[in-house]
C-alpha cells in the first residue's frame, strides 16, 4: 500500500511537502547582520595591524621614486635613486649575488641537516636523544653576537676568512636548533604505520624515507627553508664582522654602507631603493609559500 506524504498549499496554489518548512520560514543562509557585526572587531584589528605593518613598505618604495633634496632624484618621479644604487663600488648586480650565494647555500645546508636530523630524533631511540635534543636547542640561548668573534677566529684556522662559504656556514649554524626542533614535530605528526607499509612493500629505510616522509614533510621543509632564507637574505651582523673585502659584501652590508659615502651626508634615495630591492624577493618568497609556510607551522598541532 502506498503511503502519500501530506501537502501544505502554498501561496501561487500548488503544494509542497508538511516535513519542509515554507520559504519563508527557512533559515536564511550566507551573511546575516549579526555576522557582520560580531566579525566586524575582528576584520577592524586585523585592518589596522596590517596597515602598521604594510604603512613603512609604502612610505619607503614611494620615497624611493620620489624627488628628494640631496639625491640623484631631485625633480619629478623617476628611478634615479635606483641608478645610483647600481653604479655603487662594485655594482648592485654584485651583491645582489653574493647575498643569493649566500642565502642558497644556508637554505641547502639547513634543510639537508635539519632535515635528517629532524628524523633520527623523531624516529629512532637511542642513548641520550633527549639530552642531545635539548643541548642542540640551547644554541638559541646564547646571544647571537657573543659567538661571532670566535667563530671568526675559528674560520681563520680553518682557511675560511672572508668568505662567503663561511658567512654561510656560520648562518647555518644558527638556523639549525629551531630548523631541526620545526622538522622533528614535523615528522612526528606523520603516522609511523606510513613507514611501516613502505617497508612491507619492499622499501628500505632510505627508500620510505625519501618517497613516503619526504612528501609527508613537505609544509616544514617549505617553513624551513623560507625561515633560513629570510635570515640570511636580511642578515646583517654576520657579513660585517666575517667579511672585509669590499666586493664580497652582501647586499645588506653594501646599502649600509652607502648611506654615508659623501662626508657622512646620508642619501636617503638610494638607502630606500637598496630597502625595496631588499624586500621585493622575500615579499614574493612568503606570496608564494604561504600556504605551505602555514601547515608547516600547524604540522605538530594535530598528530594523525
Amino acid at each position: 500500500m502506498a503511503v502519500v506524504s501530506p501537502s501544505t498549499p502554498t501561496a501561487t496554489g500548488g503544494s509542497q511537502p508538511a516535513g519542509r518548512p515554507p520559504a519563508a520560514r527557512r533559515r536564511p543562509r550566507g551573511v546575516t547582520v549579526a555576522g557582520i557585526a560580531l566579525r566586524m572587531p575582528y576584520w577592524v584589528f586585523t585592518g589596522a595591524v596590517g596597515l602598521i605593518f604594510l604603512a613603512p613598505l609604502v612610505w619607503t618604495a614611494v620615497a624611493s621614486v620620489s624627488p628628494q633634496a640631496g639625491t640623484n632624484q631631485v625633480d619629478g618621479w623617476g628611478l634615479g635613486n635606483y641608478e645610483t644604487l647600481a653604479r655603487y663600488q662594485a655594482g648592485i648586480w654584485r651583491y645582489l649575488f653574493n647575498s643569493a650565494f649566500v642565502s642558497l647555500l644556508t637554505v641547502a645546508l639547513t634543510l639537508a641537516i635539519s632535515f635528517l636530523g629532524g628524523y633520527a630524533f623523531a624516529r629512532f631511540r637511542f642513548p641520550g636523544r633527549n639530552f642531545l635534543f635539548l643541548l642542540t636547542l640551547a644554541i638559541l640561548m646564547v646571544p647571537y653576537a657573543t659567538l661571532l668573534i670566535p667563530l671568526y677566529v675559528l674560520l681563520n684556522e680553518v682557511g675560511l676568512e672572508n668568505s662567503l662559504v663561511g658567512v654561510a656556514l656560520v648562518l647555518t649554524m644558527f638556523q639549525l636548533p629551531f630548523s631541526t626542533f620545526l622538522m622533528r614535530i614535523s615528522f612526528e605528526a606523520v603516522p609511523r604505520e606510513l613507514d611501516e607499509a613502505a617497508t612491507v612493500d619492499g622499501c628500505s629505510t632510505w627508500g620510505a624515507l625519501w618517497r613516503v616522509l619526504l612528501p609527508a614533510v613537505k609544509p616544514g621543509l617549505i617553513t624551513v627553508g623560507l625561515f633560513s632564507f629570510l635570515a640570511a637574505w636580511n642578515d646583517f651582523m654576520a657579513p660585517l664582522i666575517l667579511i672585509n673585502d669590499s666586493e664580497r659584501m652582501t647586499l645588506p652590508l653594501a646599502v649600509s654602507n652607502l648611506r654615508g659615502q659623501v662626508q657622512g651626508v646620508v642619501d636617503y634615495g638610494a638607502t630606500e631603493a637598496g630597502v625595496v630591492i631588499l624586500a621585493l624577493p622575500c615579499i614574493v618568497l612568503f606570496l608564494l609559500l604561504q600556504r605551505h609556510y602555514v601547515r608547516g607551522f600547524m604540522s605538530g598541532a594535530l598528530k594523525g
